[in-house]
Parts: C-alpha cells; sequence; structure tokens
C-alpha cells in the first residue's frame, strides 16, 4: 500500500484497509516475527528463555502486561522495544485528539466530520514511533493527568456551556488510543488514581467530570512495577491487578557472560578510551562478580536489588581511571590494573541500599569489600584453592610467592599513578609469581599477564597469605607475620 497516495477515507476504502484492534496488530505482528525466526526484543539478554517466552505469550493472548522486578532489571526498554511490533503506519482522521481510525471513528470531531465530509474526510499517516505514551506514576499524578478534564477556557472561546461533551480536553490515556500506553512505577499510583483506570481497562469507558463517555479506547497497557514499593511506599490495589491480563517477573543476568554482554552493550564510551585502554577478560569478570557479590551481600538490602546499571557504570569509570592514569603518567596506551578498580567504587556506593549493619561499616568500606569478594570468588576458578588449616609439612603453590614477600623488609608498593614500564618491571621483580602463571594459565596473553599478577596478590590477601595497606598513593603488599619476626 503506497500511502502517500491515501489522503482521504474514500482512497482507504478502495485500498482495500480494514481496520484492527492494537492487540491484534500486536499479536499478528508477533506471528509473523515468530515464522521467520526473529529476535522479538532485540538488545535485551539473559530472558531468553525465561522473561520474553512469558511476554509472548501475553501479548498473543491480547493482555494488559505487568512487569515485576527490581530496578534495573531492563522492564522499561521491554515495553519500549514492544513499538516494533507494531504496523509502520496507520491512518489516522486528520485533526482528532484521540488518533480515531476512519472506519471507527470515536470521538465527536471525527464522527461529525466524516458524517459532513464522507469519502473526502481527509485523513493522515501516524509512524509507529508516535504510537508510545509513558508515564511515571508519582503521588501528584492526577485524574485530570491521565484521563481529561473540563476545559473553561475551551468553553469560553467556543462559547459553550459545561453540559456539551465538546468543552472536555482529553488526558494523556486516551490520546494514547491505539497506542502502548506504559505506567511506570504502578504502585506509587495514588489508589484513587489506580480506580479511575478500572473502567478504562475492562469496560472501555471513561468518566469526566460527570460526563460519562462511551469510548471504547484501543490501548495496550504495559505497566511496571517494584515489589519494594508495595511495602515503602504504596501497593497495586487488588481489582486493578486482577483487570491486569499477565504479571510478568524479571530477574538479574543469571551468570557473568551474560551480565558482560549488557555492560559491553550498555556503556558510553569514547572511541579514544577503547584505542587506548586494553581490557583483560578477567578484568570484564571481575567487574561483573562484583554486582554479583553485592546481590549475595548480607550488608546490602536484597528487597532493593543491585541494578544492572552498577556494572555498567563501574566499567564506565574503570576505563576513566586507567585512561587518567595514562594521561598523568604520558602513556600512549595502557592496560586495566587491579588498582584502578579503586575507581569504580563511587559507582557502588550510589547503587545499593545498607542495611543498619552496612551503614555501620559504611558505604565505601562495603563496597571495598566487595570487590575483595569478588576477587576472593574468581581465584579459585583460576588457580589452586587457598586452604584456611593445613599442616606445617604441606606444600602450597603459592609457599615460594609468601617467602618472597617475607624477605622484603619494608614491603612492596605499587602506586596508583607509576608509569605502565615501572609498574611492569615491579611486578616482575616477584620471581615466583611468574612461575605460578607460567604453571597454572601458561596461554596467557602478554597484555593480560600483569594484570593476573596483581590479581594473584589480592586475592593472597583475601586468603590471609599476605597482607595489603592501602595509602594515599597505592596499595603495600607485605607478609602478614614479616614484622612481628623482624622485630624479635
Amino acid at each position: 500500500m503506497d500511502i502517500s497516495t491515501i489522503t482521504t477515507l474514500g482512497a482507504l476504502k478502495k485500498a482495500g484497509y480494514n481496520y484492527q484492534s492494537i492487540k491484534e496488530e500486536l499479536r499478528n505482528n508477533l506471528i509473523e516475527k515468530l515464522k521467520r525466526e526473529e529476535d522479538t526484543f532485540e538488545g535485551v539478554h539473559g530472558y531468553e528463555h525465561t522473561v520474553i517466552p512469558e511476554l509472548e505469550r501475553a501479548i498473543l493472548s491480547r493482555h494488559n502486561i505487568n512487569l515485576l522486578g527490581l530496578r534495573g532489571q531492563a522492564k522499561t526498554r521491554l515495553a519500549r522495544l514492544m513499538v516494533n511490533l507494531l504496523d509502520e503506519y496507520i491512518p489516522v482522521v486528520e485533526g482528532s485528539e484521540i488518533n480515531d481510525d476512519p472506519q471507527r471513528p470515536l470521538s465527536r470531531y471525527a464522527t461529525e466530520l466524516i458524517a459532513d465530509k464522507g469519502d473526502e474526510t481527509p485523513i493522515v499517516w501516524l509512524h509507529r514511533s508516535e504510537r508510545f505514551a509513558e508515564k511515571l506514576a508519582t503521588p501528584d499524578v492526577t485524574v485530570a493527568d491521565i484521563i481529561g478534564d473540563v476545559d473553561p477556557i475551551k468553553a469560553a472561546n467556543l462559547k459553550l456551556s459545561y453540559a456539551d461533551d465538546r468543552v472536555i480536553h482529553y488526558g494523556m490515556i486516551p490520546r494514547a488510543n491505539r497506542c502502548i500506553f506504559v505506567i511506570n512505577e504502578l504502585p506509587d499510583l495514588q489508589a484513587r488514581i489506580q480506580v479511575a483506570l478500572f473502567n478504562i481497562l475492562q469496560e472501555g469507558d471513561i468518566q469526566i467530570r460527570g460526563f460519562k463517555l462511551r469510548l471504547p479506547l484501543d490501548i495496550q497497557f504495559v505497566f511496571t512495577a517494584n515489589p519494594e514499593d508495595y511495602t515503602n511506599r504504596g501497593s497495586i490495589v487488588t481489582p486493578l491487578k486482577d483487570r491486569i491480563g499477565s504479571q510478568i517477573l524479571t530477574h538479574y543476568p543469571q551468570d557473568l557472560e551474560t551480565a558482560k554482554l549488557i555492560t559491553q552493550q550498555e556503556a558510553k564510551l569514547d572511541a579514544r578510551q577503547a584505542e587506548k585502554i586494553s581490557v583483560p577478560e578477567l578484568a570484564k569478570d571481575l567487574l561483573e562478580q562484583v554486582a554479583f557479590a553485592a546481590r549475595e551481600s548480607e550488608l546490602i538490602d536484597a528487597k532493593s536489588g543491585v541494578s544492572a546499571r552498577l556494572g555498567i557504570t563501574a566499567y564506565e569509570n574503570l576505563l576513566s581511571t586507567a585512561e587518567r592514569r595514562a594521561l598523568q603518567c604520558e602513556d600512549a596506551t595502557t592496560t586495566v590494573r587491579m588498582g584502578d578498580f579503586m575507581g569504580i567504587i563511587p559507582s557502588i556506593t550510589g547503587k545499593v541500599e545498607l542495611v543498619y549493619e552496612g551503614e555501620q561499616e559504611g558505604a565505601s568500606v562495603v563496597a571495598y569489600n566487595l570487590i575483595g569478594d569478588a576477587v576472593k570468588s574468581l581465584f579459585v576458578e583460576i588457580f589452586p584453592k587457598i586452604e584456611k588449616l593445613k599442616k606445617e609439612t604441606d606444600v602450597t603453590p603459592y609457599d615460594d610467592i609468601v617467602s618472597w614477600f617475607f624477605n622484603q623488609k619494608e614491603g612492596f608498593e605499587l602506586l596508583d599513578d607509576v608509569p605502565d614500564r615501572d609498574y611492569k618491571e615491579l611486578l616482575d621483580s616477584i620471581g615466583p609469581l611468574e612461575s605460578l602463571l607460567d604453571q597454572y594459565v601458561p596461554d596467557l596473553e602478554p597484555s593480560e599477564k600483569y594484570f593476573v599478577k596483581e590479581f594473584v596478590l589480592w586475592a593472597l590477601v583475601e586468603f590471609k597469605q599476605l597482607s595489603k595497606f592501602r595509602f594515599t598513593e597505592g596499595i603495600q603488599f607485605k607478609d602478614p607475620y614479616g614484622s612481628f619476626f623482624g622485630s624479635i
């Protein structure tokens, strides 16, 4: 259908256009995508076998949908991607406030215009990108905002009495007729406003200041909600929940690979950062493991959740920390170091809600300890486990490294802003480290070797084989008992 040639109702009829509701439209286009084995929600990762199949079933069932999950679980993104399941263009009566279909007009304006002009009624074409409306539920939202109100200025200008329905100013929902309408954080919507949605969802009529209008609005509703809000700020009233066809539970990434994929896709990086900074795979794994550790931490409120945005902003901060160091040291290129992870702490402290015990520890301390927990978790996947209790005669792969530090009376310092050349020389001076890597990660890329060396030192600290002291300019590693024996 060449829509450029169709500008009147008569031409639309000749072209054989048939009206279909938005739910049928979504259903039919989804069926076509499934037949062609296309991605229905492109760019959303980790939901392929959980959330997306449930969402597809809800669309096939022509349901209104509630996406229930903690923050940072792509609820709003899923709702916005539903636009891609709409027809590219639909016809609308020109000048209509509520996107009247020329073959099924709802408003008084469209009905009278079609009665007056017949097949000459002008039509325009609405692109699917304009068929999405979104409202964040806040306590100040009113019925007038979302449904409508009487407009005294319109009544005065048109010289109409308040008994005339032409004085009505439609709210966001009627204006979203034939569109996807999203209400984010539904529990935050006051109960009386939620009640105002009952008739729209079930009976298809609206009431505005005494006007009861039979407007069978054609809307695909998508609601989002956070379980925490049910107790902290509000709740979804039971009759409204009953009118929502499908409630779908979202979740966080369930493995590191999925989390890395999301972070790499969403992180906003400067092209110069990508060219200048090398990021070892272990560093990417470690960064995502920090988020996993946060979700398991007893010091962080699990009900509040740990957003996927933590990993995204932390990755941006990690690269910026390495970039700043390279600029200060005048290094043309650099590789992320373990010490650069100190730069992600501000990304963690702003993304987590601490319980009482966590508040006592302090947000920065909790964030710093999460990095240590992540190091500990990943270390045992690469190197032999360090047992807490061992016999004096037991030999471990780490004994030579610990002995090396035992003989360092002044400790071993790694400064944050040391140039790459000096940094590598310092780590190369620890001979046993090289032997450990040759034995357990022999295929390691040369560009990643120094990150792994420093990673081993951090891990030995976590397993109490070494001690670590953070000072203003960097980190000092020591044998935990060396200073004690040295003073005897």
